[in-house]
């Protein structure tokens, strides 16, 4: 493969993000779906998270992805990469729940960057939803709800967390788009190759296609 392309693949449900299964739990792994060994993970999913994951064997492009801004620098750098989820959510954001996870909440392991944070109708998210199995947890008087979701970093199980924090606990994640790059209609465990242009390149930071 390319230095200069990348492969986006929509990750099902209860598939770690790795090639070996180093664990001992009942999830699948990456190994199915791909023979190429050179490629890597860039950013993340985890098992029991659906949607894109992005996979490369350029190191630059895992680089630019993975790597999130520092607080000091956050405001000033033009290459920061978001990562947009959809979350589904017990409860109903409220104005304050939403203006906290946009300004950034403190977890254990340090505050979180600044976010975007929206709620939407499920008429209004971006893809047509697939059936989850095991389906999501209901109780029955208490609503559940969808937000999008941007952040900047990738702490572990961060968007989880934060939700949490602010009182929405997570019934379901779905990565939508990373670093520009997006889900679009790809289907459970269907992936696409993208070859990058020196454009695509240089919004990534990495310069010029090899």
């Amino acid at each position: 493969m390319p230095s200069s392309s990348l492969i986006l693949f929509n990750k099902p449900y209860g598939v770690q993000s790795q090639f070996r299964d180093d664990s001992n739990n009942d999830h699948a792994t990456l190994s199915p779906y791909f023979t190429d060994k050179s490629l890597r993970v860039a950013g993340r999913l985890d098992a029991t998270s659906e949607g894109l994951l992005i996979l490369t064997s350029d190191g630059r492009v895992n680089k630019a992805i993975t790597q999130p801004p520092s607080a000091a620098s956050f405001e000033k750098d033009k290459h920061k990469q978001g990562k947009t989820y959809l979350v589904q959510v017990e409860g109903i954001a409220t104005p304050a729940q939403l203006q906290a996870l946009s300004k950034g909440v403190h977890l254990k392991d340090g505050k979180t960057l600044p976010a975007l944070a929206q709620i939407v109708t499920e008429a209004d998210l971006p893809i047509d939803l697939w059936p989850r199995t095991p389906p999501i947890r209901e109780r029955k008087n208490v609503p559940t709800s969808w937000l999008m979701l941007t952040i900047y970093e990738g702490k572990n199980r961060q968007v989880r967390r934060m939700t949490a924090h602010v009182g929405l606990p997570c019934l379901r994640l779905i990565r939508w788009s990373v670093a520009g790059f997006e889900l679009g209609g790809l289907g459970v465990g269907e992936f696409v190759r993208i070859h990058l242009n020196d454009e695509r390149c240089r919004q990534l930071g990495i310069g010029h296609t090899l």
